[in-house]
């Protein structure tokens, strides 16, 4: 009996897993393309859209709290299910994350000198910076609205559907890259502009894509005319859910965004050096990624159908999977590394700082894999949101970001040593994220 219910949790797993790294890694690929397309141009160029688009960055904090909530409520009621309620929260995230999506566009496309003057004081950055963001800008307006879509295919056990969409979508991207970047087929090059016009286009794709497929018999798509609809208790539960989230979000956005900010205040070749770093740390995290998302929704559908002890049996399960894949991930690391370098086209000086700084992601993915199956998968499964605020506050406000800023402003730090500040926040939250999952505080069903 208990050997058929492993292949049962085992087979659920992996069919919500690897689609949704999957569909990670291809997001990935974007980033990777527009920085060696853009890196083969001019170094400049690179560190200038990596910075730009942290600006976006910010707006998918405010995104994540409103579909991350849509999801933790829609596995507990897809789990139960009950598909109208599943609806009205969909609709719920919709009217929340269009709203997000107008204001971004609006400082992106008419402010975006402004934004930029955040993470640099490079007038070339700032200028090829500007050149992006009036363009891309626009692509934010969609990228809400499709992410809701998205989600709500994944809890209604369609992740193969948002794997094949997004894989089309970066091919598409990659490709316009390509032709916009370099000016193929006749067209004269583009540069930056050239990166934020394929990723108009693909978005617009994205989202007509998930529309047309959301009307397909079993999948779930907004009813209209409840669109504006407000269910008191559903808000009140969306709201428990989401402000902590927010919180966490915004202290983790812009946080991370500030680690940014010090290596562009660090010069040139330490703002290139993070932009490659950061390619290859969001690649490899798509695997922890792609678990914790699965965890969010297998413990969820347990809890919201009542089922709390298989639910507990499952977190613990994953907890024990997330730090396999954390020493995995290490080892990659470590094993890719010196490709890597082979490959990118930084200046010799770039070139040693991120040396320096992949030895520091070797041991950083361990405490990132762990925190993200388990904060974001397990303890939001039972909407345990709050713990995520409280640790960022401790360990990435008081502990990181304190040091990286006295390590770049005051005390002059090598910079691969800042970096490593940087990376201290996920380390320093594992012992506190153990004894708060001994708690299980978070095996609880959410659903009315």
């Amino acid at each position: 009996m208990k050997l058929e219910k492993d292949s049962i949790f085992y087979r659920k797993l992996w069919s919500l897993m690897i689609p949704i790294v999957l569909q990670n890694l291809m997001l990935a690929m974007v980033a990777v393309a527009d920085a060696f397309m853009l890196g083969g141009m001019n170094q400049n160029y690179m560190s200038a859209v990596s910075l730009a688009t942290q600006i976006q960055f910010i707006q998918n904090m405010f995104l994540a709290a409103a579909t991350a909530s849509l999801g933790i409520l829609g596995a507990q009621y897809w789990g139960k299910g009950d598909i109208k309620t599943l609806d009205d929260i969909f609709c719920m995230a919709l009217r929340l994350c269009g709203m997000v999506s107008v204001i971004f566009f609006i400082g992106c496309v008419f402010f975006g000198k402004y934004l930029m003057l955040i993470f640099t004081n490079e007038s070339v950055l700032i200028g090829y910076g500007v050149s992006y963001l009036k363009i891309a800008g626009c692509s934010y307006l969609l990228t809400g609205i499709s992410q809701c879509y998205l989600v709500i295919m994944k809890t209604s056990e369609h992740a193969k559907t948002t794997a094949i969409i997004s894989s089309f979508t970066v091919c598409v991207n990659i490709i316009l890259n390509w032709i916009f970047i370099y000016g193929a087929f006749g067209l004269e090059a583009m540069g930056v502009k050239g990166a934020a016009l394929a990723t108009l286009v693909a978005r617009i794709l994205e989202l007509g894509c998930s529309i047309m497929i959301s009307y397909k018999d079993g999948y779930i798509h907004p009813d209209m005319k409840r669109l504006f609809y407000r269910n008191k208790q559903l808000a009140k539960d969306f709201q428990k859910c989401a402000l902590p989230l927010l919180g966490a979000c915004l202290f983790w956005g812009i946080g991370f965004t500030s680690y940014s900010s010090f290596m562009g205040h660090l010069g040139v070749n330490a703002a290139a050096a993070n932009s490659v770093a950061a390619v290859v740390r969001d690649i490899i995290c798509c695997f922890s990624a792609g678990i914790s998302s699965a965890a969010g929704i297998m413990v969820g559908n347990e809890l919201g159908a009542g089922n709390l002890k298989r639910g507990k049996l499952y977190g613990i399960r994953l907890l024990k999977i997330s730090l396999v894949c954390g020493v995995m991930a290490s080892l990659l690391m470590l094993v890719t590394a010196p490709i890597i370098l082979h490959f990118v086209n930084l200046t010799p000086q770039a070139a040693g700082y991120l040396k320096g700084m992949f030895g520091v992601i070797a041991f950083y993915m361990i405490g990132r894999s762990v925190n993200d199956v388990t904060i974001n998968g397990i303890f939001g499964a039972g909407g345990d949101t709050m713990f995520d605020m409280y640790s960022l506050a401790v360990c990435m406000w008081c502990l990181a970001i304190p040091l990286a800023a006295l390590g770049t402003y005051y005390f002059h730090w090598p910079v691969v040593v800042v970096y490593a500040c940087t990376c201290i926040d996920e380390v320093g939250k594992l012992p506190w994220v153990f004894l708060h999952f001994r708690k299980y505080k978070w095996v609880k069903d959410l659903t009315h």
